[in-house]
């Protein structure tokens, strides 16, 4: 019987899965992107949809569809199995104790209690105060209903009880957030009373915590605030989620937009009114995992803000994070200080004119900055100065900095060098802080691997992409010249298996990977994607030419480092006048240097 894992990656493609996480390009047969678990400018992320395999040459990570999605979920492969079995098509069996981790069963939890939430909503008669108030805000039925929004009853207990009676203890309840312990006693009631209730999703739409709204008529004497959120839980993080971003993904992608906002109502309303590359910060400072995960889809984004002083904007709001991450930012202005929810409501076009009209985030900072200011006040230039420079040293890219440091140049009167001066003074004060600079893992690890090593890995990447030449590289090549004992066990199977298959002109990757269990997967991975990195266009006869070079190469080089041991050990045979062993050693010195002379 077919394990479900193997069915998931049977029926899965690892692009159109990868796909939902990160911008692919095409490169030859395969496909590249920046990789998401490093940052880096140049591309060094390969995917092989024929080998269904993935690996980074920056940060040497790779493997299959499972290890991709546990990696950038944070998740273990049974929860792997749990996200990726829906999309398949595959039912995963309940009784499997394998599938019933801690983690699992808080997101069952949640999952059953936004739909008794929901069902409430649209059925009890409590609830008709919050169907009036949604109805009042213009939403359509069809959206409560696509959102999933739900209503808690004004009750201590109806929710604990139902997830109860469905197999869930006091404990699990508590821990996905859903309920309170009575201080000094064992009792526990519902967290959420009398509330619209709003499903927090992460990007594969499952449930993680809930954005609870109180019945306006309890607005001022409701301590707990307007709004109240689900906890911090096992798997709920605030600051690594982004309201409505599972419905908005692709859209963000085909725009090559996200829009964010500050609340729910905010992302609903855009969405029902067909602007879906809307989000939510919900009312946060965006965090570095915010925006790296807005990054998997695009580079491009636009905030609709209750916007501040512009000095205090940046750090307020976390877009020095998105700076740093050399995201392109720009500001949406709407009219007469309206919220993105009214002002669709009440206007579409201007809503449409006000996202075209978005400025760069560092006009928009200028201009905030100026509005007030007297420019023939030498004070009031100071102040500009020492509101915007530190700004302007926030952005990653040094041509931005040239750029808007001529810009406020010439808006202050003031010469660029000065400017330049003080500028080089605010990122030195920077530098205490925690900063996003780029990972530079491909050069680092590139360095410390030796010219031979990678050398031979070019090698054995040519063998398995032209295997017609591995007779003739076997031929002319020996393991011991062969760099990396990882390199020459790879090097010793290919041999085997093609002399064993009949000199197949063609490898079989699956067939061959399987029937060398003692090679490493995640190294043969990486040589199949090197090949096709490197030699995707070449034919057979550019393959030939390569191989040869490299082979005398890797010949030269382990010769040049044998005659070396060999002089070593002519020094020591002289010394201990040992005849018979200076005689064959000069014998074989002689042979390796007419042969590298070859």
């Amino acid at each position: 019987m077919q394990q479900p894992s193997d069915e998931i990656k049977s029926r899965l493609d690892i692009v159109d899965v990868l796909r939902e996480y990160i911008q692919l390009k095409p490169a030859g047969i395969n496909f590249r992107a920046n990789c998401p678990f490093h940052h880096e400018k140049t591309p060094s992320f390969m995917v092989s949809p024929e080998k269904q395999i993935w690996h980074c040459f920056g940060c040497q990570d790779g493997g299959d569809i499972f290890s991709f999605v546990m990696k950038i979920e944070g998740i273990n492969f049974v929860e792997a199995l749990r996200l990726l079995a829906p999309k398949a098509g595959v039912q995963l069996k309940a009784q499997n104790p394998k599938l019933t981790s801690q983690r699992n069963r808080l997101l069952d939890i949640l999952d059953l209690s936004s739909k008794y939430y929901h069902k409430v909503l649209m059925e009890s008669g409590q609830a008709k105060w919050a169907r009036d108030y949604l109805e009042n805000r213009g939403l359509e039925e069809s959206i409560i209903e696509e959102w999933g929004i739900g209503y808690s009853p004004n009750s201590w207990d109806d929710l604990i009880n139902f997830l109860k009676s469905k197999g869930y203890n006091d404990g699990e309840i508590f821990s996905a957030g859903m309920s309170i312990k009575k201080e000094g006693m064992g009792r526990y009631y519902n967290r959420f009373r009398d509330r619209i209730m709003f499903p927090i999703r992460d990007v594969n739409s499952n449930v993680l915590g809930f954005s609870a709204r109180v019945n306006p008529e309890k607005e001022e004497e409701e301590k707990m605030g307007k709004y109240i959120n689900s906890p911090q839980t096992m798997i709920y993080d605030k600051s690594k989620v982004l309201f409505g971003l599972d419905k908005a993904k692709l859209e963000i992608k085909r725009e090559e937009l996200a829009i964010i906002v500050e609340g729910q109502m905010d992302v609903i309303t855009a969405h029902q009114n067909g602007f879906k590359n809307v989000i939510a910060s919900s009312g946060t400072a965006l965090t570095e995992e915010q925006i790296l995960l807005i990054k998997r889809y695009c580079e491009n984004i636009a905030l609709s803000f209750d916007m501040d002083k512009a000095g205090e904007m940046a750090a307020k709001r976390g877009i020095n994070q998105a700076m740093k991450a050399e995201m392109n930012i720009k500001v949406i202005e709407l009219p007469n200080g309206k919220d993105p929810d009214e002002c669709i409501k009440k206007n579409k076009d201007e809503w449409i004119k006000s996202v075209k009209s978005a400025k760069h985030i560092m006009q928009y900072y200028i201009d905030k900055t100026f509005d007030g200011l007297d420019l023939e006040q030498i004070a009031d230039r100071r102040e500009a100065v020492k509101i915007l420079l530190p700004i302007i040293a926030k952005l990653y890219n040094k041509i931005e900095q040239d750029f808007w440091i001529k810009k406020l140049s010439q808006k202050i009167d003031v010469g660029e060098n000065l400017l330049r001066e003080a500028l080089n003074d605010a990122m030195n004060a920077n530098q205490t802080k925690v900063q996003y600079t780029e990972n530079k893992s491909n050069e680092n690890f590139e360095s410390k691997k030796s010219r031979e090593d990678m050398l031979s890995e070019l090698l054995l990447a040519l063998m398995i992409k032209f295997s017609s030449y591995i007779e003739y590289v076997s031929n002319n090549i020996i393991p011991d010249h062969i760099f990396g004992l990882s390199n020459q066990g790879i090097y010793k199977n290919l041999i085997i298996y093609y002399n064993k298959n009949n000199n197949d002109t063609e490898i079989d990757y699956q067939n061959f990977k399987e029937s060398q269990p003692q090679v490493d997967e995640k190294l043969l991975n990486r040589l199949v994607l090197l090949a096709d990195k490197d030699f995707y266009n070449y034919d057979s006869e550019h393959a030939k030419i390569e191989i040869v070079k490299i082979i005398v190469e890797l010949k030269k080089s382990y010769i040049s480092s044998r005659l070396k041991e060999i002089a070593k050990l002519i020094t020591i045979a002289e010394k201990e006048k040992n005849q018979d062993e200076l005689k064959n050693l000069m014998k074989e010195f002689k042979l390796l240097a007419d042969e590298i002379g070859n």
